[in-house]
């Protein structure tokens, strides 16, 4: 039986050297997903800023820069939270140019300090996988606690 993560440690290890990649790290221990992602806006673009891959390969090309009305984050936006186990049976995505690519997709906007929209956080794959509710709660957690942190990962 896995132990169960919280946001605390998320927070620990945010602050620590390896920061953030060791934060995706933890975030990504407790999941199917393969990834882990934060991405910003940057106008009409989706700009990738930091990855965790279960698989520990190099980022696809594919996955650095991505337009954000090709984007699942569109759907976080307007809705403020987006999950789909199986984008190829999820009507909400029907003629979407990325359903059946991305498969699997849980995400939460990311704000910054000033409240602003700044970017998501997500656990995607191209396969499909459940989500528990627990830890798309951590997921949700973590968000607020990237608040303070964000800054860091602007240009």
């Amino acid at each position: 039986m896995q132990p169960v993560r919280d946001v605390a440690t998320f927070s620990e290890l945010l602050s620590q050297e390896e920061g953030l990649s060791a934060a995706l790290a933890y975030l990504n221990s407790g999941v199917s997903h393969r990834y882990t992602a934060i991405y910003r806006f940057e106008g009409e673009l989706l700009r990738n800023v930091a990855l965790y891959d279960k698989l520990d390969q190099v980022r696809p090309d594919f996955l650095l820069v991505v337009p954000f009305k090709h984007s699942f984050c569109q759907f976080v936006v307007r809705d403020q939270a987006f999950q789909t186990e199986d984008s190829r049976l999820d009507k909400r995505l029907d003629g979407h140019p990325y359903q059946g690519v991305v498969i699997s997709y849980h995400s939460v906007p990311l704000t910054n300090e000033e409240g602003a929209l700044w970017g998501t956080m997500s656990h995607f794959d191209m396969v499909g996988h459940r989500l528990p509710d627990e830890e798309f709660d951590l997921l949700q957690q973590a968000a607020l606690v990237m608040r303070g942190h964000l800054k860091k990962l602007d240009p």
